[in-house]
């Protein structure tokens, strides 16, 4: 397994700008050496008979298929609407644009 040392992570925080204490520089290189180990075991792992995948599952579509259905007629619709103006819902401007 590699050692990350105080000095690799001062040398990253610099490139990062990050102002690290003394103490911080030990406790990120601790982390760091145990981040690169976990990666280092992952890719140890026998792949070769496993074939690539974009998911662990396989994809499936969940839409409905599209069909006419009955709905509201645009009275139905705006009846309980508290302002109507040319069949549609009337809101307050927001923009401040001109009409």
């Amino acid at each position: 397994m590699s050692v990350i040392t105080r000095e690799e992570v001062a040398h990253l925080a610099r490139l990062s700008r990050l102002a690290l204490a003394d103490e911080e520089l030990d406790h990120f290189a601790a982390q760091l050496d145990q981040i690169v180990g976990a990666v280092a075991r992952v890719a140890e792992v026998a792949t070769a008979d496993i074939p690539p995948s974009s998911h662990a599952l396989p994809l499936e579509n969940v839409f409905r298929p599209d069909e006419v259905r009955p709905s509201l007629t645009p009275d139905q619709a705006l009846s309980g609407a508290p302002a109507v103006e040319d069949d549609r819902f009337r809101v307050p401007r927001i923009l401040g644009e001109e009409a």
